[in-house]
């Protein structure tokens, strides 16, 4: 069993050393390493100190995976980045491990966009769709901290999606453009004014918000791109720096004096003004070349279009260093040549980072697929005459650029691919042992004819018991039949399908959980995410019908929903004994042994997962509900619904500003907690409002 420390707050009983000259982490915990959990850990870091470039860590659902990543990153005393394959996934994981290591840098790195449509062109229907999104503010200041930290420490641990693998500037021009301020310096007031503005940072006299600066006489004040709730303000006397100030941008309140600050960029694509020149000059050049191309072509229209568009946009680079569509001109602003990947989150990482995959048996396909859509709708772009060849350039990496560029790699899944396993040449760990001593459910096959009937029977007894049951079916339509049928046989049954939005998904899944209904039935959306302790029946029907919902992977995943409950069984509706079946039943049969012999070697009675249900949105994935929404931001949102979220937010921080700008500084404070409220549950939302979308 996992038992608390004899000193609660160090793993072990104290802070995890590190090897000499690795950073020490801070990892605080007031549990230590049970069950599978001191081997895995012990291989892990042995792996990584021998250097090797890939190792798995195969985990059962509830098994404490994240403990042992962590327990790894302290030891090793290496910075980490921890890829997850959604939004949902890497909030989870980004509390998890603040929890972890609340003194050391834990960055969060997801696409910043609440919406987000590319540009594109539809030739059938001569249709143009220009590029619409809305940038998260809050996750794209906590972008910024995290490419921030990388370049000022190395106790950093970065949780990130997909997102990392595509194009955010170069890491030179990013690091070189900083601004440092000192108590003491010598500097010229307007010469530090365009120097802000060289960042991105824009001049607002009347409303300091993030991004912005002011200046009145010699006291100069800016809001930078990675705080939150502080702004500086400096203060001159004459070209000295007298006194450097922390303060509250929106009530004014003095924080404390600071001796030293670092402005950073506030822009990830800001580029020195000599680089720029540079860029203008192949851009001019590559639009001449398409220009003559185009004409050749006879495309008048094309080549008219192509050089209205490019010309605007390279004067309003001339002008500001910045224009719309920026990245499709990455390539040159760079100093890329034509096919040569574009710098990422993973050109910022240190070189003896770590790279954990989380589920990689679902990140690693994701992926290698990101490229491929983006190729097509960018060469339709060129074909059409809006945009330059050499946008073709601002895409995420491909796969093996990706493979390339990563550190030294822990796969971590339930389920990991033959692709991970090959990679890791016998480098494998296992926490197969749970340490609520938890052995994976009974698998029970039966027959096909009837199955509904007999599910009904299971289904009866497992609510007479005071458990819930997940059902899986093939097809939407399978499901809203089964649901009807069950409904009108007196069972509390729910549909859960790829229309309901995150936020109600979520809700539904609560209510579960708190007995609202008893059934909860589903099609892909059960494979991964429901971790419920109340469940203890899972059934599967037409679980012979070979394909990628009934995959060995999908099986093992489906039944392992059934883990959480000491009473949890698993049935399969089948009439002929697939090869996927057969390897499900082989390694979950594995798994039983090796758990039971434990359980007995060590006298374990085996007990159900315990788990407040939160108050506000179910977290999906991962070992521990450590998202707790407050209950009051929990009924705004589901009042408002998912949709209006943003929007509420938005009109919170205007009357907030009106509110300081009135110099009602009391109200102001109050719409501002409200706001940091909503901000608060989006984010730990995950940015369940979309899925993730390019940086």
């Amino acid at each position: 069993m996992m038992q608390p420390m004899v000193q609660p707050g160090r793993a072990n009983g104290m802070s995890v050393a590190a090897p000499a000259g690795r950073v020490q982490f801070d990892f605080q915990s007031s549990y230590q390493p049970s069950g599978d959990q001191p081997r895995a850990i012990e291989d892990l870091v042995r792996f990584v100190e021998e250097g090797q470039k890939n190792s798995v860590l195969l985990g059962v659902t509830g098994s404490g995976k994240t403990f042992t990543m962590a327990n790894v990153i302290a030891r090793t005393g290496r910075p980490a980045i921890v890829m997850a394959h959604n939004k949902t996934l890497a909030a989870q994981l980004y509390e998890e491990f603040k929890a972890f290591f609340p003194n050391n840098a834990v960055e969060y790195f997801v696409s910043y966009y609440d919406y987000y449509q590319p540009e594109a062109y539809v030739p059938r229907s001569d249709t143009f769709i220009e590029k619409t999104a809305e940038v998260n503010e809050q996750i794209d200041r906590l972008r910024h901290s995290a490419t921030r930290a990388l370049l000022e420490r190395r106790d950093v641990i970065v949780v990130a999606s997909v997102s990392s693998i595509y194009g955010i500037g170069e890491r030179e021009y990013y690091a070189e453009m900083v601004i440092p301020v000192a108590v003491g310096d010598t500097l010229d007031r307007d010469a530090l004014l365009r120097k802000f503005a060289d960042l991105q940072y824009t001049r607002n006299d009347a409303v300091l918000d993030r991004g912005c600066f002011r200046a009145k006489g010699e006291v100069v004040e800016i809001f930078p791109s990675h705080l939150e709730d502080e702004a500086w303000r400096i203060t001159l006397f004459g070209d000295d720096v007298e006194e450097i100030t922390a303060f509250d941008p929106l009530t004014g309140q003095k924080l404390g004096k600071l001796d030293e600050i670092t402005v950073y960029p506030n822009s990830h694509y800001v580029t020195p003004k000599p680089a720029m020149h540079s860029a203008i000059q192949r851009i001019k050049a590559e639009l001449k070349q398409r220009q003559a191309e185009l004409i050749e072509q006879g495309k008048l229209l094309e080549e008219q279009r192509l050089r209205e568009r490019t010309t605007f946009d390279l004067e309003m680079l001339a002008a500001s260093g910045f224009c719309n569509g920026i990245e499709n001109y990455s390539r040159h602003l760079t100093g890329r040549g034509p096919g040569e990947p574009p710098a990422t989150l993973f050109d910022y990482l240190p070189k003896d980072a770590l790279l954990f995959v989380d589920e990689s048996h679902v990140t690693i396909p994701q992926i290698g697929g990101m490229s491929k859509g983006d190729a097509v709708r960018k060469h339709t772009l060129v074909e059409y005459g809006f945009r330059l060849p050499s946008a073709v350039d601002n895409r995420p990496l491909r796969f093996e650029e990706w493979d390339v560029r990563r550190p030294q790699t822990i796969y971590v899944s339930a389920t990991p691919a033959k692709y991970e396993m090959a990679l890791a040449m016998g480098h494998v760990t296992e926490q197969v042992v749970r340490p609520t001593g938890l052995v994976d459910p009974e698998v029970i096959i039966k027959p096909v004819e009837g199955q509904v009937d007999d599910l009904f029977l299971e289904i009866q007894k497992t609510t007479e018991a005071g458990y819930r049951s997940l059902v899986t079916v093939l097809t939407k339509k399978m499901a809203e039949q089964l649901t009807s049928y069950l409904n009108e046989h007196g069972v509390r049954v729910r549909y859960l399908h790829s229309d309901i939005e995150t936020l109600e998904r979520a809700q539904i899944v609560r209510d579960l959980r708190l007995g609202a209904f008893d059934v909860l039935v589903g099609i892909n959306l059960l494979r991964e995410g429901l971790d419920i302790p109340e469940v203890a029946l899972v059934a599967i029907l037409d679980a012979d019908k070979e394909g990628f919902l009934r995959s060995t992977t999908s099986l093992i995943q489906t039944v392992g929903r059934a883990a959480r409950n000491v009473h949890g069984r698993a049935l399969l509706y089948a009439d002929v004994m697939t090869d996927s079946i057969n390897n499900m039943l082989a390694e979950c049969e594995r798994r039983r042994v090796k758990q039971l012999a434990y359980n007995e070697e060590h006298g374990i009675t085996p007990t159900s997962t315990v788990r407040a249900v939160s108050e506000g949105i179910v977290g999906a994935g991962k070992e521990e509900d450590v998202l707790q929404a407050s209950r009051k931001a929990a009924r705004e949102a589901l009042k408002l619904g998912v949709v209006d979220l943003p929007k509420e937010i938005e009109a919170l921080r205007k009357a907030m500003f009106k509110a300081a700008g009135d110099l009602d500084f009391e109200q102001a404070a109050a719409l501002r907690d409200r706001l940091r409220e909503l901000e608060e549950l989006e984010l730990k939302m995950g940015g369940l409002v979309t899925e993730d979308r390019p940086s």
